[in-house]
């Protein structure tokens, strides 16, 4: 067995068709660009992923990433002020809705097809920060 360290960290490499309007994109959320080369590191909090120059339709469309957030109604007001369709467009985004498993979630669609879930966090669920 392995023990930690405190120095791992996993991200996931997200796909884009259009790898420009993919970091556009991503910007316009609040994501910090941290890298911009042959991929692009984008963080947000203590979370971050790799954007990456590939793209395939069917493998895109079913991927999902979570965001966990504490105020999900504030970042609604601000991914509304965003227009994203009509400045990306993506499909409209999925108002804030309590969902059967218990996290109450606002759904994004980024240019690529990513579905993003925008979750409150719970208070005093460990799983949740």
């Amino acid at each position: 067995m392995i023990t930690a360290t405190g120095t791992e960290m996993a991200r996931a490499f997200l796909p884009a068709r259009d790898f420009t309007l993919s970091k556009q994109f991503y910007e316009a959320l609040g994501f910090e660009k941290q890298l911009d080369g042959e991929v692009a590191i984008f963080r947000i909090g203590r979370s971050s992923f790799v954007l990456q120059k590939h793209f395939q339709k069917d493998w895109a469309e079913n991927f999902m990433m979570q965001l966990m957030v504490d105020n999900l109604d504030a970042w609604w007001a601000h991914i509304v002020a965003l227009d994203l369709p009509k400045k990306f467009g993506v499909p409209a985004p999925k108002a804030p809705a309590m969902q059967p498993w218990g996290l109450r979630i606002v759904y994004v669609v980024d240019p690529s097809g990513v579905l993003w879930h925008f979750a409150q966090r719970r208070p005093n669920v460990n799983h949740d920060e």
